[in-house]
């Protein structure tokens, strides 16, 4: 507002638009920074403060709206800020979906990220000679790549990693300022993120064709009408990455970020989403899943026990730590390893039930469990190595973590296929829901399986996982460049081989897989006969 005299001059109605604007800007930025004081789990304080700080935000846009040009004239609000709001909405978005694995916030994250960049609200930024407003500019541009990306929007992304880049050009020209390796690093990661998928899906102009890995009604094989399975529902999901040298952007590295999209479902309307009461603990009947991509970690001493830390894990920290942490192990090789997580870290855990993913190179420590509590505890464990002509394309993600996520890819990948036409894509596709639906049934009809399995089947998440842990199993025995024990997942409790991932009628289906791709010759024809 103007000072002195000409202070008087505007009507009270106006002035007290100005003030009601500044005291709901205020609380806004004071629910916004309360945020981060939240613990990062558990459900009880996130969603009231998070309902109380949309509740101001909506208030603040819907008023500036109303009132834009009152403040305008009397409080000079700039288009600048008004794309902070905007933003601050759409971060609320992005984190309300961070908690709930809802993919419809994810939506209206990416509805305020666009309406900024179709009205040009930071356009004026660059006129300033403010480096932190820029900053804030460049700051909303990654926030929206990471949105574009989780809902793969990857025209969106190209085009909006072509506008950083000219604005980060701009920036450092502009000032001189210590973060620019910084801000081109963040290029790198996006253009190394796009271009993580081994396999492009062309259509027949050669544009390519984005699938979505995200669970769909026609998702998870159906259960038959009768099967026995259990009750159990997957509630809470726990997704953690530690590999060194993968492909990362924004803190999620291509593991996780595969991960999290083979666990949630394709975005629905939001409103029937909204009204969700929040949930507390663990309810009965509950899952929790707990998802590991980290770098292995062995044991450096001699152990005269096979207990639950004598197995080493997986890695908990960077590498140049651990590496310290090695120097001292060799001077006292009494200690177990400190920056590790090994299998006894997750007895805790076990008092409910537990579904454990664990995809790293010594992943197998984690067979060596004991079930407690006698509550259902299944470990999906990735292979320990791999054949070397794939060894070197680690860095764009796990092969394992594929093959849960998006196992035609992961088929694709495996037989030495880069590229693939739509048709064929869906053609595929077709078949391999077939091919679920039989392990289904394998898994069901077995009469030696361990009842732990079938007591998570009834959840659509936790069967597709198991059944596509079943099809990259039998894939990698039958394949001829997987050739050693420690190229095969493994579970634990162990599935019986000869009526799952050795069931001659699943390699009959693999192989007619193989057929239609013209890739048969890279499999055993009857992979029981070379053991």
């Amino acid at each position: 507002m103007s000072s002195g005299g000409a202070e008087d001059d505007i009507p009270q109605g106006e002035r007290k638009t100005v003030t009601d604007f500044c005291y709901l800007l205020d609380k806004s930025k004071q629910l916004f920074n309360g945020l981060r004081d939240l613990p990062q789990y558990g459900q009880k304080q996130w969603q009231s403060y998070f309902g109380r700080t949309f509740d101001v935000y909506t208030k603040l846009w819907k008023f500036q709206q109303q009132h834009r040009q009152v403040l305008d004239n009397r409080y000079g609000l700039k288009r600048w800020q008004i794309g902070e709001i905007a933003s601050k909405i759409g971060q609320l978005y992005y984190h309300y979906y961070l908690r709930t694995s809802e993919t419809s916030y994810l939506n209206e994250a990416f509805s305020f990220y666009s309406a900024i960049r179709q009205r040009s609200y930071y356009s004026q930024v660059n006129k300033e000679d403010r480096p932190e407003l820029v900053v804030k500019k460049l700051r909303y541009y990654a926030r929206f790549i990471v949105v574009c990306l989780l809902l793969n929007k990857m025209d969106v992304v190209k085009d909006l990693v072509k506008e950083l880049s000219d604005e980060i050009e701009d920036y450092t020209h502009r000032f001189n300022t210590e973060d620019q390796v910084e801000w081109n690093l963040v290029l790198q990661e996006v253009a190394a993120f796009i271009e993580a998928d081994p396999v492009m899906v062309l259509n027949d102009d050669n544009t390519i064709v984005i699938t979505s890995n995200r669970l769909a009604e026609t998702g998870a094989p159906l259960l038959e009408q009768g099967m026995i399975v259990g009750q159990l529902s997957l509630a809470d999901a726990l997704i953690i990455g530690n590999c060194n040298n993968q492909v990362k952007f924004s803190e999620l590295t291509v593991d996780m970020f595969r991960m999290l999209q083979a666990l949630e479902r394709e975005p629905m309307n939001l409103a029937s989403q909204m009204n969700k009461p929040g949930i507390q603990e663990l309810p009965a009947n509950s899952v929790l899943l707990i998802y590991l991509s980290a770098t292995g970690v062995f044991p450096t001493g001699r152990s005269d026990g096979e207990g639950p830390y004598d197995f080493g894990g997986v890695l908990t920290n960077s590498n140049r730590d651990i590496i310290n942490g090695d120097a001292i192990h060799k001077r006292n090789q009494s200690h177990k390893e400190m920056h590790c997580l090994h299998p006894g870290d997750l007895y805790p855990f076990t008092r409910k039930p537990l579904f454990i993913v664990v995809d790293s190179s010594n992943s197998v420590a984690y067979k060596n469990f004991t079930n407690l509590f006698g509550q259902p505890l299944v470990c999906l464990l990735s292979p320990t190595a791999y054949p070397k002509a794939l060894q070197d394309q680690s860095q764009r993600g796990s092969l394992f973590t594929l093959f849960l996520n998006n196992p035609l890819m992961a088929f694709l990948f495996v037989s030495g296929l880069s590229s693939m036409r739509r048709g064929l894509w869906e053609k595929c596709q077709e078949y391999l829901r077939k091919i679920n639906r039989d392990i289904a049934q394998l898994l069901t009809h077995s009469r030696s399986i361990d009842q732990a399995f079938l007591q998570f089947f009834g959840d659509e998440f936790l069967r597709l996982l198991l059944t596509r842990f079943v099809f990259c199993s039998a894939t990698m025995r039958m394949h001829k460049a997987f050739r050693e024990t420690r190229n095969y997942p493994e579970s634990y409790p162990q599935l019986p081989r000869d009526e799952t991932v050795e069931n001659p009628h699943l390699q009959k289906h693999i192989l007619e897989l193989a057929s239609i791709l013209d890739v048969r010759n890279i499999f055993f024809e009857n992979s029981m006969d070379d053991y």
